[in-house]
């Protein structure tokens, strides 16, 4: 991997804003109206991550694709009467200026929809500091490397040079699938030792150590997998 990196791409949900609960929550709400059987607040969590359609096509393979589409109305509806309760995680804001500001381009590969993203950058006033972004109703979702692809070369840059950032299996397994390197986060939805199977370069406990991260990574010269829990490196 090139040391001077200069893309970063960030997964949204569980990465930069904290929404797993309210997720869960609204997930939660739609499966009830709908009439499906239940699945456990666990079993929900651990699709964060797909697309919607692929969300639910996991936790119900079972079940026709008229209720499926049901349902995902009936989330999409509760979501959007409740999206303005998420925030940011700690520092994601700061972190994100800091980026920024050194010179690093900045991307979004998302699960979301277009209008969520849309609504989540405006609500958040982050929307200037992303060159990039692509969601799962635009392109292919997670794990499927096509976001990666197409931001890559949207922005000109050699997967070498790229490094991405996020909470789940599927954000890393995505960043191997387009041979980017990848950072997890612990913080979000899966944990560090379920993320540590695919041997990201680093585990970070916060987003504010990943500027830290990066400029002690680019003084080693060499490649590291690092959990980072408590200090950086």
């Amino acid at each position: 991997m090139d040391h001077e990196i200069r893309l970063i791409v960030f997964d949204w949900d569980g990465t930069l804003i904290d929404s797993r609960d309210l997720i869960v929550a609204c997930m939660q709400a739609a499966i009830r109206e709908v009439d499906l059987p239940p699945r456990t607040d666990a079993q929900v969590a651990d699709i964060i991550g797909l697309g919607l359609r692929e969300a639910v096509e996991t936790l119900y393979p079972e079940v026709s694709a008229e209720r499926r589409a049901a349902m995902i109305d009936r989330y999409r509806r509760h979501w959007l009467a409740r999206q303005h309760e998420c925030r940011l995680f700690p520092g994601a804001r700061e972190t994100l200026e800091r980026l920024h500001q050194a010179g690093f381009l900045l991307a979004v590969a998302t699960g979301k929809s277009r209008a969520g993203l849309e609504r989540s950058l405006q609500e958040t006033g982050l929307a200037r500091l992303f060159s990039s972004t692509r969601c799962a109703d635009e392109t292919a979702s997670k794990p499927d490397p096509r976001m990666l692809h197409e931001i890559l070369g949207e922005l000109d840059v050699p997967a070498s040079a790229a490094i991405l950032v996020g909470d789940t299996e599927y954000d890393l397994e995505m960043a191997r699938r387009a041979g980017v390197a990848a950072l997890g986060v612990c913080y979000g939805v899966h944990e560090a030792t379920r993320l540590s199977r695919h041997r990201p370069l680093a585990i970070l406990d916060r987003i504010t150590r990943l500027p830290d991260w990066l400029a002690e990574y680019r003084a080693r010269g060499r490649r590291a997998v690092t959990v980072t829990q408590g200090m950086s490196g």
